[in-house]
């Protein structure tokens, strides 16, 4: 059998790909970081809030991120790519910067929120503009190496920005980030060539209602989105006791299937063409079901970055990548494992002089704000040395000099003993495997039917977090945690890329950026849910319960469930989707 032979790539193909670069690095130097970012105390320069609040941060404000792009790709196919382009990065630019300088939750996330909307711009352009310049015989492997050029971003941020941190401070983590969105005005401004569009003469008003027939109709979203509101009301404490929250939910719901009770009896053509006066209903039914089952396989997938960075921080004994990395190259321990002495010894002194009159024997608490403190700058002290030496602090620094210089001589101590892997330089081997193998496994994985290549990497994404369940408690935890990465990354390289093809494979010609937008709704979801997720399952679970193994188990089972809806979906709904298919292409 002849192989099929495949068509060049546009060159507005290689333009969209290192935009991608840039964009992911300032994006992924500045995520990997935020989860420590959060919980950082404010005396180190972060802003020293608690795991509810990550939750929130890193749920709400990303779940708008992805569901921005439901309406931007739309304004794309309108508008035009190149002005969306143009418009992200001016949003974008100047909040990264100003990220760095905000110091409480309200700005935080106001600011964070400009930079989700630039961001929210960007993504359904940019892989809108790889599906309209790739074809049947290339879309394949023009998505493996976008998702390699995303991944090439993806490793240089977290490589890069644990090292600028150190050296710099907190807000030159974003400023850089402000650097790498600025340059992409350039390839922006000078090199994109606007790909071929169909919707050049479309009204907005007809683009809203192509929208309305995939997503659903006013009165389904009038249902959802206050449910989602309330959801998040109740978990930033809005709303302070949960039989409130029950009881408004309980209201929304009935309201809602009354309304639909109420104006079944619109029958005339001008009743039903009146939103209020039409039942709830759901867009392209095939396709949102699959974008909800997607919800779980994202919830599943963005506990790398939201959990595991604070599990490796609290849990994680990572001397032994440490010692391994200095066995390969002193050099690259030096660089990548760099403790700022200078930091340690202030924070060495100000808890000395915190807890000068506290018996440490006696107080967990004291103990607990110690370690996340001095974990929180890449050591790891056992309990006992922490009291012998906070014990040895309180009776010899009788003067501030004697205390800075015991406090000096434990950070070198320490930085030396003690050192730990910043889990941002570990979650980079994610993005190393997918740089060097994504189209490798693109080749192979091009064979299969996009489907059940979901479900198999979905598989693997959750036997990854049940590996991360045990890694506290082996004496190579740091080698078996980065183990899991990498077989996270093999899951990923498997189930992402062919998600997305399985969007452009049957999105129609003259609506590409709009249905990339919508599968970016399960992003949205699965930020929002894998957000709000890990900031009450790790307090309540590993922190409260202490069983942090416990709580990796409920991840994998979400994993496991996604598995068996996306093969229930593969029985139900697969012929529906390829008929929709072929009236598409019997109507072009």
């Amino acid at each position: 059998m002849s192989q099929i032979q495949r068509s060049p790539f546009q060159s507005a193909f290689y333009v969209a790909n290192t935009m991608e670069i840039f964009e992911r690095l300032a994006w992924y130097g500045m995520y990997t970081l935020l989860a420590s970012y959060i919980m950082t105390p404010t005396t180190q320069g972060g802003l020293g809030l608690g795991n509810n609040e990550r939750g929130l941060i890193m749920g709400v404000v990303p779940f708008f991120l992805y569901l921005f792009p439901v309406i931007s790709g739309a304004l794309a196919d309108r508008f035009g790519y190149k002005k969306m382009f143009l418009l992200s990065f001016t949003l974008m630019a100047p909040s990264y910067y100003l990220l760095g300088y905000v110091t409480d939750l309200a700005s935080f996330m106001s600011v964070f929120m400009l930079v989700a909307l630039g961001a929210g711009i960007f993504k359904p352009v940019v892989t809108a503009t790889i599906s309209r310049t790739t074809d049947e015989t290339n879309r394949g492997l023009g998505f493996g190496i976008f998702y390699m050029m995303v991944n090439i971003g993806g490793f240089l941020g977290p490589v890069l920005a644990p090292i600028v941190q150190k050296n710099y401070g907190w807000e030159w983590v974003f400023i850089f980030a402000c650097i790498w969105i600025s340059v992409n005005f350039i390839p922006a401004l000078f090199f994109y060539k606007e790909p071929e569009r169909h919707a050049d003469n479309k009204s907005l008003k007809q683009v809203f209602k192509e929208m309305q027939q995939v997503l659903g109709n006013g009165r389904l979203a009038l249902a959802v989105v206050p449910l989602l509101i309330l959801l998040v009301s109740d978990y930033a404490g809005f709303i302070s006791d949960g039989k409130v929250t029950v009881a408004i939910a309980a209201a929304l719901i009935i309201i809602a299937v009354v309304w639909d009770i109420a104006v079944s009896k619109a029958n005339t053509k001008e009743e039903q063409s009146k939103w209020y006066l039409q039942k709830m209903r759901i867009g392209n039914k095939p396709f949102m079901t699959y974008l909800l089952i997607m919800t779980g396989f994202w919830t599943v997938y963005l506990q790398i970055f939201i959990t595991l960075p604070v599990f490796i921080r609290d849990y994680v004994d990572t001397s032994d990548l440490v010692r391994g990395l200095h066995a390969v190259s002193p050099w690259l321990h030096d660089v990548f494992t760099a403790i700022n002495i200078d930091t340690l010894t202030s924070e060495i002194s100000r808890l000395a002089a915190q807890f000068n009159s506290v018996d440490l024997l006696q107080s967990q608490a004291a103990i607990k704000e110690i370690t996340n403190t001095l974990s929180s700058l890449d050591v790891r002290v056992p309990k006992q040395v922490l009291i012998d030496s906070f014990t040895q602090l309180a009776q010899q620094s009788h003067t501030v000099e004697a205390t800075q210089a015991i406090s000096k001589e434990l950070a070198e101590q320490w930085a030396n003993d003690y050192r730990q892997m910043n889990p941002a330089t570990i979650l980079s081997l994610d993005f190393l495997m997918i740089i060097l193998f994504q189209v490798l496994i693109s080749r192979f994985i091009d064979k299969f039917k996009p489907l059940p290549t979901l479900i198999a990497g979905t598989a693997i994404l959750s036997f990854s977090m049940l590996i991360n369940g045990i890694g506290h408690t082996f004496i190579f935890g740091g080698l078996l945690v980065a183990t899991s990465v990498i077989i996270f990354a093999v899951g990923e390289m498997t189930a992402s890329p062919k998600s997305q093809e399985y969007v452009a494979s049957f999105a129609p010609a003259d609506k590409a950026a709009m249905f990339m937008g919508y599968y970016f709704v399960s992003m949205a979801l699965g930020n929002l849910f894998g957000g709000l997720l890990s900031g009450w399952l790790y307090d309540s679970i590993t922190v409260k319960l202490d069983n942090p193994a416990l709580m990796w188990a409920i991840i994998a089972l979400l994993g496991a469930v996604t598995c068996i809806a996306l093969y229930l979906f593969n029985r139900r709904f697969v012929d529906e989707l390829a008929q929709q298919q072929l009236e598409q292409a019997q109507a072009n």
